[in-house]
């Protein structure tokens, strides 16, 4: 699960009509690193995400993924697909399909994403609800499962997809409060196999856990950033101190 390759993006911008949201970001992650964005709402944390994943497409910008090279203004389908494969996406709203089992939501990206045959995708799947704590629960539809429980299919089905990069959307927002622990547990747990990731997060303590970098963002651009430690205790800039002076 361990990736060697790093990630690199230059000039990524973004905008819906005219308002612009990401404003020529530039970003390194070194491989195994775990960086943590944060921010008011509306600043352009989660387009960030998307626009790595081509979710949303980015207007300006080049996106490296270890020796992949997708340039915004030219990228092919192709290119957008080898994308995808090195980058796994966790939605803040679980995302799952309503008419497949937690298993069937695990499965379905290994057979279409990276062409795996049913066979070897059930038992990565397998192997995952082990791991997320869900075996029990394998052939349940999501509407018989908690919110964590939902969330908790959706960070396996991106663990089995074995990325370089995993992007995390504010993935214990919509969590009622019961059941955000046991989301954040699993999330460390893929942290610990120094899993690159790139995490949308409200949850600081979690933050200050976790992250090896701190990102704050604010206005579409990357403020500050630094290790949690001193982000969070020294921030420099004014508006990443009226920030966490609102949320800390």
């Amino acid at each position: 699960m361990t990736s060697n390759s790093g990630i690199s993006v230059t000039g990524l911008s973004k905008a819906f009509g005219n308002t612009a949201v990401l404003k020529d970001i530039s970003l390194e992650i070194a491989p195994g690193e775990r960086v943590v964005v944060i921010g008011p709402s509306g600043t352009g944390k989660s387009t960030l995400l998307r626009c790595l994943n081509f979710l949303d497409r980015p207007d300006e910008g080049v996106i490296r993924v270890g020796d992949l090279t997708v340039d915004a203004s030219s990228a092919s389908r192709n290119d957008i697909l080898a994308l995808r494969r090195r980058t796994s996406f966790v939605f803040q709203n679980y995302a799952l399909f309503a008419n497949k089992t937690a298993r069937e939501n695990i499965t379905q990206p290994l057979i279409t994403v990276k062409k795996q045959s049913k066979t070897d995708a059930n038992a990565r799947a397998e192997a995952i609800l082990r791991e997320t704590g869900l075996t029990e629960r394998a052939d349940a539809y999501p509407a018989a499962l908690s919110g964590g429980q939902q969330q908790r299919v959706g960070i396996g089905r991106a663990m089995a997809l074995d990325a370089d990069l995993m992007l995390f959307d504010e993935p214990t927002s919509a969590l009622d409060p019961e059941w955000v622990g046991e989301v954040l547990d699993l999330m460390r747990r893929v942290a610990e196999k120094r899993q690159t990731m790139l995490i949308v997060t409200h949850e600081m303590q979690f933050a200050r856990e976790i992250a090896d970098r701190i990102l704050f963002m604010t206005d579409g651009r990357i403020i500050e950033q630094g290790p949690p430690k001193e982000l969070l205790e020294n921030p420099q800039d004014t508006r990443t101190k009226d920030f966490l002076r609102r949320v800390v």
